[in-house]
């Protein structure tokens, strides 16, 4: 998947989601407004994107993207949110079969990287057909133990 961030196994955990047919600009939005938070503070966070009460601040790829109110140019990603709210989540479980505390864990780094492009047909005019691509994203969650 590309580089992948050197940890200590025994206070981190790991989840990768590959080939998700999720949009790789908005996941990277997503991504950079979670890192770094503890686990149930971002869990919450997605939940309100999921129930478009919070939107999300597009700072990077937010060409012609209408404003919100309190945020600037913003959306409401619900797929990539419900995405990456379950890859966090199995994270914490990946965490629990280590014997580490899921609750006491913060999101060391939340990473979006395109992924391979797949390849699909739809009807054009005439009976004639042209490819019409689907971008995917490949999704790396760590999580670590909170310092004391």
């Amino acid at each position: 998947m590309g580089y992948t961030m050197e940890t200590d196994p025994e206070t981190t955990s790991r989840a990768y989601g590959r080939e998700l047919h999720i949009s790789p600009k908005k996941s990277v939005e997503v991504c950079n407004m979670l890192r770094g938070r503890d686990v149930d503070a971002a869990l919450n966070i997605l939940e309100e994107i999921i129930e478009k009460k919070r939107a999300v601040p597009y700072r990077r790829h937010n060409k012609r993207v209408a404003h919100n109110k309190g945020v600037g140019p913003g959306g409401y990603p619900v797929n990539v949110a419900k995405e990456i709210k379950r890859l966090i989540e199995e994270a914490q479980n990946n965490a629990e079969d280590k014997g580490l505390d899921s609750e006491d864990m913060r999101i060391l780094s939340l990473c979006a990287h395109r992924g391979q492009v797949v390849r699909g047909y739809r009807p054009r005019a005439f009976g004639r057909s042209s490819p019409s691509d689907r971008k995917t994203t490949n999704l790396e969650v760590i999580l670590e133990k909170k310092e004391d």
